[in-house]
């Protein structure tokens, strides 16, 4: 598949965070902010203040009123600035994908060129657009972002604002001065435009620090080698880009961040971005050079302790007056060109023979001299050292392409990263942590050092080595955290070029977009040979119980695309053997949920070999998986004996299973209960087992194993402990539920599939609960029904309450929610398993109910239940669109169309523009669509690059229209089908 389908951590998550901690100077308690805001935020400004009219009768936010010559000063800047809409549709270096909203303003109206933020104009992909004054929309891509400081140029064409004339603002970079009246007017808050007032305070801060990475947080861009101008203006998120104005409307510097606990803001000094400017305006490259050293701007009290000498302060004063400080080397990278030379404390005197207090003549130098020799005289420890050092090209160790493949994402380390961790800026770096390369560790954050043995020290090399690998190969991949160079680790991983591309992308600033190029066809898998393994020996005193481990295998899947609602991309835990002739494995569906993805099944922990899904039962906790029992020789496997007793409450059990390190487990236990239980549906619908009694044990060690199963002393198999997939909490995380099942319903499935029949099962599409008598009597259960119910079930004095049906199944047309079975054919109904679906189900069942305290006789339909929900998957825009699945129809009594959002992706066009999973999709431009294939004929031939309107339809039924324009070239419209004859069992086709 050509689109990412779930990018790391990439899909559909709460990103909103925007202050991390970092340090400010020599204060690292502070908190600081990038003034970027998300436009699912807009409006959160914290104290609002009176609306004024400023030109053209345009509302915008005012700090403070504006005296006469401010009032002219501002209606003359606004039609320069403008809103920016914007995404990274990708991962990439420092940032992850995402969507949010800024401000920039116009520095040369012909050429349509926009100053604004590094971090706006983004280091990755960009699709993005302005939106004028006038709200007067444009496209706009990014010509040139800077590999170090916070600022970027984005182009837009002129022509295409057609009712106001285009304005720029005049950069004044000299002009910036303590004490002078400024102010901010951009995009604040999410608020269209708003003006805020300031003094700028300071001249010469250090760059602010945005901190580095955090826990699922990858904030990693911070700014250095620069002063920033400090204020007090109280800015929000989304000013990020504003122009810093002083009263004769020329920019003195550009918003870039600010604390987020006291109203004081950083603006980054002009100096550089003018000198930029210049070059893009004659079409010239913006040249820019490194030592590979951050300086940090030291005052003189400080030097001092490092052993700067009394006479080269007084004489640094004497030449500068109002210099209070020196450059200090404060980070020093290894392998770098400074890197024999220079040290961490060294204090900067000289550069070619002139004296160097200030980081703007530094970096003109550096700028000047790429690729030739400049002399630098330091002090260290109050000795003068003399240093001949070659400048490097800034760019060259910027990235500007990264390779997608196996559903990741990876492109060299960049200088940003290096000078953070101080690690040589060398290696592959995953910035996009995510299928084949989602390696255990931290979520962010890893250096690939080699793949099959094969050192990649770039990116180049790491390209060369993939290609030799054929698909679905097993290969260790060696790396480690970049917060963490001393601890090497290494992953066994799957080569995986079935679901996704191989395929490199590079900038292109002339278009602005990523050039993507694919990376050749993939290696044909190779040839599986049987091969042989063991079982460990385990300890006597474990009895029959344990051969039982014979039958017990791993059973790992990855899923490529998350569907019906299922939170994850890997999953692992015990099977079990039914029928080793057949290589037929029972596991759970928290395990196996669906078809789509890649299944791989471990013995005695020695042996992989791929599996696929055969059946997924509709209603209950588990999945079947076939493999090739030639594929592993003569290796000891045995079919679990199934015993022909049920489980029975207050007997004893053999609970032998995997536990959280995947580590056999056994041992007599007591089964507490065999009741009926519910598991909490998510606000996301996703499967749940319903209508089952689970069982329970008498041992806290069960809660630590995911999956096994249930013997009796004979080491016969009587049940299943699976893990059972519950609701979201408020936190995000996922409850998971032990509990055992019965074996019997397990045992009638594989017995079909042993005929080589997958069953076809019946059944009242219904979810229900128990409903004690004491109940019961007061909804209208005469004594007659009692008794019955009393003779039908000793043990247990129960009915059951429909507690929701199914929409759309013929079930549903007779029954109703809140009804109470009674008898099924004839059967008092006691007992979930008299509920169950099985091939044996008429077309129609007579029932007897209560509704409304009224005995009902019915003839209900009863309805296939399929094994396999989701055989169709579009990919629009973005968004990943399915048929509603079974657990959208339990949940929902309404089905406004038969075109379900299962999901996005973060940076895409759905997710910029609003679509949400859980929604469906009723119409398109204004035509009706109900069914996918009525969807994918709407949007088939559509031109890219436009707005397409979609009426959605949320979960609670509340009609929205939006209004998505289309990428196609990032986010081209496609289809995944099921089809058996495929490779993997599913087809990919590209909708034109």
């Amino acid at each position: 598949m050509d689109e990412p389908m779930e990018p790391a951590g990439a899909f559909d998550g709460d990103d909103e965070t925007t202050a991390l901690a970092g340090s400010v100077n020599s204060d690292p308690s502070l908190l600081q902010k990038r003034k970027r805001s998300r436009s699912d935020t807009a409006g959160n400004l914290a104290k609002r203040q009176p609306d004024v009219d400023v030109g053209n009768g345009f509302p915008v936010m005012a700090a403070v009123a504006q005296q006469p010559q401010w009032q002219r000063t501002i209606e003359e800047a606004i039609p320069a600035i403008v809103s920016i809409r914007f995404s990274q549709v990708s991962a990439f270096d420092t940032e992850g994908p995402e969507t949010s909203e800024a401000s920039g303003f116009v520095v040369d109206a012909k050429k349509g060129l926009i100053l604004t933020n590094r971090h706006v104009a983004c280091a990755g992909p960009f699709v993005g657009e302005a939106i004028f004054h006038d709200h007067e929309e444009v496209d706009v891509f990014p010509v040139y972002r800077d590999p170090v400081h916070d600022f970027g140029f984005l182009k837009f064409d002129p022509k295409k604002i057609r009712y106001m004339p285009v304005k720029q603002i005049l950069l004044a970079p000299e002009s910036a001065k303590v004490g002078l009246d400024i102010r901010v007017v951009g995009n604040d808050a999410g608020e269209k435009l708003s003006i805020l007032a300031g003094s700028i305070s300071r001249l010469d801060r250090n760059a602010p620090d945005y901190g580095e990475m955090t826990v699922g947080v990858l904030a990693g861009y911070n700014d250095f080698n620069t002063f920033y101008l400090q204020a007090a203006s109280s800015t929000s998120g989304g000013s990020s880009g504003s122009p810093v104005l002083n009263i004769e409307g020329k920019a003195v510097a550009l918003q870039a961040g600010g604390h987020s606990k006291a109203a004081t803001d950083f603006f980054f000094p002009l100096d550089r971005v003018a000198r930029a400017l210049k070059s893009i305006q004659v079409g010239k490259a913006v040249s820019r050079g490194t030592i590979q050293v951050q300086f940090y701007h030291r005052p003189f009290d400080e030097v001092r302790r490092l052993g700067f000498q009394e006479s080269s302060e007084t004489y640094v004063r004497k030449l500068f007056p109002n210099e209070i400080g020196m450059l200090v080397a404060e980070v020093v990278l290894p392998k770098g060109p400074s890197a024999a030379f220079l040290e961490e404390g060294d204090v900067l005197l000289t550069v070619n023979g002139h004296y160097v207090t200030q980081f703007v003549p530094f970096e003109d130098i550096l700028d000047n001299n790429i690729g030739k020799q400049i002399t630098l005289t330091i002090q260290r420890g109050g000795v003068e050292m003399d240093f001949t050092i070659t400048v490097q090209d800034l760019h060259s160790i910027t990235p500007d392409r990264y390779v997608e493949v196996g559903g990741a994402k990876l492109n060299n380390l960049s200088y940003q990263l290096a000078r953070q961790y101080c690690l040589p800026v060398e290696g592959v770096y995953v910035c996009e942590p995510s299928g084949m390369f989602r390696l255990d560790g931290p979520d962010h954050g890893w250096i690939v050092e080699s793949v099959d043995t094969k050192p990649t020290p770039n990116l180049d090399a790491f390209i060369e080595a993939l290609k030799a690998i054929p698909d679905r190969e097993r290969i260790p991949v060696t790396y480690f955290s970049i917060a963490d160079c001393h601890t090497k680790s290494v992953a066994i991983i799957s080569m995986e070029r079935h679901w996704s591309s191989f395929r490199m992308a590079v900038r292109n600033d002339t278009t602005g977009l990523w050039d993507f190029t694919s990376l050749g066809d993939p290696l044909p898998p190779k040839s599986l040979s049987p091969v042989n393994a063991t079982f460990a020996e385990l300890d006597e005193s474990l009895g029959v119980a344990k051969e039982l481990f014979h039958s017990l295998v791993k059973v790992s899947m990855y899923l490529p695309c998350r569907i019906e609602g299922f939170p994850k991309s890997r999953k692992q835990g015990a099977g079990v053997i039914l029928d080793a002739e057949k290589g037929l494995v029972v596991v759970g569906r928290n395990i196996v949920p669906f078809t789509i993805g890649d299944c791989y099944v471990t013995f005695a922990d020695s042996i992989i070999i791929p599996a696929k899904v055969v059946f997924l039962h509709p209603t209950q906790n588990f999945s079947i998986v076939s493999y090739d029992p030639t594929l592993i020789g003569s290796t000891p496997v045995k079919s679990a004996p199934i015993s022909g007793s049920s489980l029975v409450q207050g007997h004893r059990v053999s609970l032998v299973a995997l536990n959280y390190n995947q580590r056999p487990v056994c041992i007599e236990t007591t089964v507490t209960d065999i009741t009926s239980v519910t598991i909490p549906q998510s606000a996301t619908p996703r499967f749940r087992a319903i209508n089952f009694d689970a069982v329970t044990l008498d041992t806290p060690l069960a809660q630590q194993c995911s999956s096994g199963v249930l013997a009796d002393a004979d080491g016969r198999v009587q049940g299943l402990w699976l893990s059972f997939l519950g609701e979201r909490t408020n936190n995000g995380s996922d409850n998971e539920y032990h509990l055992g099942i019965g074996i019997s319903i397990v045992d009638a499935v594989v017995r079909a599939l042993r005929d080589d029949r997958v069953p076809v099962l019946r059944g009242l599409a219904v979810e229900v609960m128990p409903v004690q008598i004491s109940q019961a009597r007061h909804m209208g259960l005469s004594e007659a029904w009692v008794k019955k119910v009393e003779e039908a079930n000793p043990q247990r004095r129960q009915l059951f309450l429909i507690r929701r049906t199914e929409t759309g199944s013929e079930t549903a047309k007779v029954l109703k929610d809140l009804d109470v079975i009674l008898s099924v054919d004839g059967q008092t109904i006691t007992r979930t398993t008299e509920l169950e679906v099985h091939e044996k189900r008429g077309t129609e069942v007579d029932m007897i109910i209560l509704r409304d305290k009224q005995e009902l006789a019915l003839k209900v339909p009863t309805t296939i239940l399929h094994s396999e929900e989701t055989k169709r998957i579009v990919l629009w825009a973005g968004a990943v669109l399915q048929e509603p699945h079974r657990a959208v129809l339990q949940q929902s009594k309404t089905l406004p169309s038969r075109i379900y959002v299962a999901g996005r992706a973060k940076g895409s066009p759905s997710y910029m523009y609003g679509i949400v999973p859980t929604q469906w999709i009723t119409a398109v431009n204004g035509k009706t669509v109900q069914t996918l294939q009525d969807f994918v004929d709407a949007v088939r031939g559509l031109p890219d690059n436009e707005y397409v309107r979609v009426k959605t339809i949320s979960f609670d039924l509340v009609p929205c229209v939006l209004s998505i324009k289309v990428c196609k070239h990032y986010w081209p419209t496609a289809e995944m089908v099921r089809n058996l004859d495929a490779d993997c069992g599913w087809e990919r086709k590209t909708v034109e």
